[in-house]
């Protein structure tokens, strides 16, 4: 066959298979696209598990700013639940990675949690922010502590407002008494709750000391004399009351108590006699 009847065949064409699309890398894994065709249970808690780390690396890195009292398993237990609305909402046709979309939503739900955990008003916490700020540009300004003055002055306000501004965010300054006295971590670590000194309370030193003078000042007194005063000045009862209690009259009580008082004065003052005699 010559070239020129070669040349004037017709060339069979040839089929051209076109190249599937490639696949988004939301739908490479088939967890996913199993998972959004059928929302079966156990595909999702699949899921959860497998992005568990990365939730409880978001609450360690938030637990950083926040302050002791604040458990790293609350914050992990509220972005659970953030990660499984990122589960539910994430759309795989979009093509973005999961871990993108889900750190804004764990972030997001962990601090709901706290701000509905929050008892001080966002307006208050908001003040508390701005004199935090002012204070701290004008201690690096004039390296020292910003009086009352130039505090106002930086915030553009007058001393009077400044002071209203302060009393009300001090609200915020608000510390936990489970937080432990020094930063040990070991059982031996002592809470602030132990170590509070209650004003209220009665010292026992002075209550020894109390009970020491009582006695040495009642030991020659009878039965009957040590009673009323217990009762009228310890237990806080009335003459009448006591009259009750001994079964006296209310104006023996009254004369029993006035013999007492007279007597005990006399032997202060014989005491007091005797020491600067000595």
């Amino acid at each position: 066959m010559s070239v020129t009847a070669i040349a004037t065949q017709p060339v069979a064409s040839k089929t051209i298979t076109p190249k599937p699309a490639p696949r988004k890398k939301g739908e490479t894994d088939p967890i996913w696209v199993t998972y959004k065709k059928t929302h079966d249970e156990n595909l999702r808690n699949l899921l959860i598990e497998r992005y568990m780390p990365l939730v409880r690396s978001i609450s360690e890195r938030l637990l950083a700013t926040l302050p002791k009292s604040i458990d790293i398993d609350d914050l992990t237990s509220a972005g659970i639940f953030g990660l499984i609305d990122a589960i539910d909402g994430f759309d795989i046709d979009r093509g973005i990675k999961f871990k993108t979309y889900c750190t804004t939503r764990i972030r997001g739900s962990i601090l709901d949690e706290l701000r509905s955990q929050d008892w001080v008003p966002r307006l208050v916490r908001l003040k508390a922010h701005k004199i935090e700020r002012a204070f701290k540009a004008l201690e690096t300004k004039y390296g020292r502590k910003p009086t009352d003055y130039e505090m106002a002055k930086c915030l553009e306000i007058s001393i009077k407002e400044y002071n209203q501004m302060l009393e009300e965010s001090s609200a915020v300054n608000v510390f936990s008494l489970n937080d432990k006295w020094e930063e040990e971590e070991d059982d031996s670590a002592v809470s602030k709750v132990e170590v509070l000194q209650d004003r209220k309370s009665e010292d026992p030193i002075d209550r020894l000391n109390q009970k020491d003078v009582f006695d040495f000042m009642t030991r020659n007194l009878s039965e009957k004399e040590r009673l009323v005063l217990v009762m009228y000045y310890y237990e806080g009862l009335t003459m009448k009351e006591i009259g009750e209690v001994l079964d006296l009259t209310e104006s023996r009580i009254c004369q029993i108590h006035s013999a007492v008082l007279e007597r005990m004065q006399g032997q202060l003052q014989r005491n007091r006699l005797s020491l600067f005699t000595t």
